[in-house]
């Protein structure tokens, strides 16, 4: 039985040395120049890496993984795991000014990983050569490009005396409410949590081999557990041929995603509601004509809210090219889980629940039942007791999936990861999620720290959000904001900001008062200000949530991009 990945990876080059485990399409199209690597390449890669970083004794320390999209990251990372070092993958500066936020992100995490030695690609680590003023910390850690390790030091390889408790990597928090936080995962943990994702998704032998084994297509970015634990690790943990491209390929022309299914019709992809969304609105006439997506059969969507109206349009709009309302496929997870904790049923159509609106697209949508070796528990997060099934609390999990904690924060993991439950063995994970149960289905509503309690009464942001994007068709979604503020006397007071279409500018007032309304009817609720933004201008995470902390911040300090107001000069 395999005690890692790194042991599947030895079988993989071993039993199927010439299939292909990812290609990565270097332009985006599918018609364009492509990357590829067989798992006997992957596995003398990787052990080339290892092999170099047992040489200068670093198993058991830290490695910052700093790679653009591509084949490279995949070989380092598996490195890593390979050396028994720990992997901890960041997100490169890149551009001009070197990206403030990823250089402010990276200085955070190589000082609380204490990173002895930085991996990347080559672009990468010379623009680290040019940045001491601004990362004093890079002093003293080694920066190599790994393509410059030469296939020859594979031989030199060791197998790594790992057990299912050796750290394999830190996954470190997008921070959509607070600071990022390494979250210590375990090589048991990856295997339970790759176990899971087959298994909720149905990725079995059969089906493997009816798909010739192309499994994922997927822009997703692989320093985010989204798309590491998934497409790029579910692969390796089946045997299976996965195609990548870069998210900015993605977002420049977002029919490159439909367009690579089409080509190498894969089992599974997805990625956060916003994509379907922006897929949505580039679905042409040209486009669908040339698309067959019948064989698309998981098309999970998570990460961030799931919007009822999303999946109704994105299965009307598509249906002409072949897609099946029932590959729709909202799943729940989150980094201290490893990754994946519920998903729906395979080939079933997403179960929605009406809300009181009466209106389809404002209703619940089911993230699916937990895996085999979940157990989820909803929770009074202050009594912390178990409540009935339908009534709201926090989501508590138990399962071989959760992760060991925090790295170095043992208040932190004993807030979030010891807790107990009246009734229940063992300890639980605090996931700070809202939600809800009904016939086995877990219903998310939202974060623990953005509840708005208004006149004493609870309302959720995303369904404020979810209003008021309905209400007028240039709000774009999973662009809005709705957060409370101190009103004084008046006690706490809701607040919008939503992104518009700047070609809307001349219609803000009718918006503004399109929005009220709709939050006053469907939630009883006056909104204290309405503030209308210019697309781009809302904090998102890495994964695409919506930062309402740091929203909120900026409207406080009158910093947001308001549409009709001159920028100062």
């Amino acid at each position: 039985m395999a005690r890692s990945l790194v042991d599947l990876l030895t079988t993989h080059a071993t039993t199927q040395p010439d299939r292909t485990a990812y290609r990565y399409l270097v332009t985006g199209d599918a018609d364009g120049e492509i990357q590829e690597i067989s798992y006997a390449r992957l596995a003398a890669r990787s052990r080339a890496v290892a092999a170099w970083l047992q040489e200068r004794g670093l198993a058991g320390s830290r490695a910052m993984l700093l790679y653009p999209p591509g084949l490279e990251f995949i070989c380092g990372y598996l490195g890593c795991l390979s050396a028994g070092v720990i992997a901890v993958p960041g997100v490169p500066p890149q551009g001009r000014s070197q990206n403030h936020r990823a250089v402010t992100r990276m200085k955070r995490l190589i000082a609380d990983a204490d990173a002895k030695v930085i991996l990347g690609g080559r672009e990468v680590i010379a623009a680290l050569g040019t940045m001491a003023e601004q990362l004093p910390e890079l002093d003293g850690i080694t920066c190599l490009a790994t393509e410059d390790i030469a296939d020859e030091a594979a031989a030199s390889w060791r197998e790594p005396d790992l057990t299912p408790d050796s750290v394999a990597f830190l996954q470190y928090t997008s921070g959509s409410t607070s600071a990022p936080r390494g979250v210590v995962v375990t090589h048991g943990n990856l295997l339970d949590n790759e176990r899971v994702i087959a298994e909720r998704m149905g990725h079995t032998e059969a089906v493997l081999d009816a798909y010739d084994h192309e499994l994922f297509v997927s822009w997703l970015p692989v320093y985010h557990d989204m798309g590491l634990i998934g497409p790029v690790l579910n692969t390796l943990y089946l045997g299976a041929t996965t195609t990548l491209f870069s998210p900015l390929h993605f977002l420049q022309r977002p029919d490159r995603w439909l367009t690579a299914i089409d080509r190498y019709r894969p089992h599974s992809s997805g990625a956060p509601n916003f994509a379907y969304e922006l897929a949505l609105k580039h679905a042409s006439p040209e486009l669908l004509d040339g698309l067959d997506l019948s064989g698309w059969k998981v098309a999970f969507n998570g990460a961030e809210p799931v919007r009822a109206a999303t999946l109704r349009r994105f299965a009307e709009t598509f249906a002409p090219a072949g897609f099946r309302r029932e590959a729709l496929y909202p799943c729940y997870g989150l980094a201290e889980a490893t990754l994946m904790v519920t998903g729906g049923r395979v080939d079933t159509p997403p179960v929605l629940l009406e809300t009181d609106t009466g209106t389809g697209d404002a209703a619940a949508v089911s993230c699916g039942h937990p895996a085999d070796g979940w157990t989820v528990a909803i929770t009074d997060p202050e009594l912390q007791r178990e409540l009935p099934e339908g009534e709201v609390g926090e989501v508590w999990l138990r399962g071989a999936s959760v992760a060991k904690g925090y790295w170095r924060n043992t208040l932190a993991t004993r807030e979030s990861f010891r807790a107990t439950l009246p009734g229940h063995e063992g300890r639980f994970l605090r996931t700070g999620d809202l939600g809800f149960l009904r016939d086995g289905e877990l219903f998310v509503t939202g974060r623990l720290k953005d509840l708005m309690v208004v006149d004493g009464r609870n309302h959720y942001p995303q369904d404020l959000e979810l209003s008021a994007e309905l209400a007028h068709p240039a709000l774009r979604p999973g662009c809005t904001a709705a957060f409370s503020v101190d009103g004084g006397v008046e006690g706490e007071q809701s607040v919008l900001v939503a992104e518009v279409a700047p070609e809307s500018a001349g219609e803000s007032e009718k918006i503004t008062d399109l929005i009220r309304a709709a939050i006053g009817d469907a939630h009883g609720l006056p909104v204290r200000e309405v503030v209308l933004v210019h697309p781009g201008t809302i904090p998102k995470t890495s994964s695409g949530k919506i930062q309402r902390r740091a929203t909120r911040s900026a409207y406080l300090d009158n910093t947001l991009s308001v549409v009709g107001v001159p920028a100062a000069g």
